[in-house]
């Protein structure tokens, strides 16, 4: 008799900075979430979708829960607690080698309202002495009822497989929702935009604070063989367009050279990438420009 094939959404939740994005890559084998070591990178639900003969995960990689700053922190954290309530599994991840810090008592005050069980996933195991887990683990165990709690290092892939047999054990029964080969739902201008934005936060380092938003403006097939894309950095103040552009443009020559290289990988094809950088003061607290920006309204 055939097995009966289970899909589910599952969402991964936690600090800035606990590895969600490095495991979502790990785990779909396609750099489909940006990664950098500045919290608050992943600004929308990027979906990553492992599609294996008996199961279908479905990923939802959530803005950091945290307590919002502005307009942008507001939509960020609605998203965050709106998504909860909508998946059948919840994968609450922390740092192995930060251990309890207080993000995690505010993300654990609103896991109280939610049905879906949660697992603790315990991150970055290889940072750590084995010797050092078990007390960590006591520690939130006595915090929250998690359904269960597993340790991983989503960097070198251990333990991942095992987490993903516990999952598969919780998703409902249900249809494969997208083909084998799809990988994420969100268009490839979001995954271009993002791609741009990592490359920015990567190569200013502290000098360029999160206060950044990629556009796309322009995507033109001119040949056979190549995308010519036009893309605009916005930026909120004046003195970090010139960080941005660097000396004789070199500095957004470098990000648009890098940039250009992981949207190569994604396109499967030649790439012409321009970069523009606009300033447009205080565009967080402003919702027209949260639109513009690719913030939908009805998530607000």
């Amino acid at each position: 008799m055939e097995m009966n094939h289970k899909s589910g959404f599952i969402a991964i939740i936690g600090r800035p900075n606990v590895g969600k994005s490095t495991f979502m890559n790990h785990v779909i084998g396609q750099k489909i979430a940006i990664m950098s070591d500045k919290p608050q990178t992943t600004r929308n639900k990027i979906q990553g979708v492992l599609t294996h003969k008996d199961a279908q995960y479905i990923f939802i990689d959530t803005p950091g829960i945290h307590k919002p700053k502005h307009r942008l922190g507001d939509f960020m954290v609605k998203i965050a607690e709106n998504t909860l309530n909508e998946v059948d599994a919840v994968l609450f991840m922390i740092n192995a080698d930060e251990g309890y810090g207080k993000g995690d008592q505010f993300i654990i005050n609103r896991l109280q309202r939610v049905k879906s069980p949660v697992f603790l996933v315990i991150n970055k195991i290889d940072l750590i002495h084995p010797d050092d887990l078990f007390p960590l683990i006591e520690k939130y165990k006595d915090l929250y009822d998690f359904e269960e709690i597993i340790p991983i290092s989503a960097l070198q892939g251990n333990n991942v497989n095992h987490l993903l047999e516990v999952l598969k054990t919780h998703l409902p029964e249900g249809p494969q929702y997208y083909r084998a080969d799809q990988v994420t739902d969100h268009p490839e201008r979001f995954i271009m935009s993002e791609l741009i934005r990592e490359k920015v936060l990567q190569l200013t380092r502290e000098e360029i604070p999160h206060s950044i938003a990629v556009v796309i403006e322009n995507i033109e097939k001119r040949d056979s063989n190549a995308i010519f894309i036009q893309a605009t950095v916005i930026t909120e103040r004046k003195s970090q367009k010139g960080i941005l552009i660097g000396k004789q443009g070199s500095m957004l020559k470098n990000i648009g050279k890098n940039a250009r290289k992981d949207i190569e990988t994604l396109l499967g094809t030649k790439v012409f990438l321009e970069l523009w950088v606009k300033v447009q003061k205080d565009w967080r607290n402003k919702q027209s420009q949260l639109h513009e920006f690719g913030f939908s309204k009805d998530e607000y």
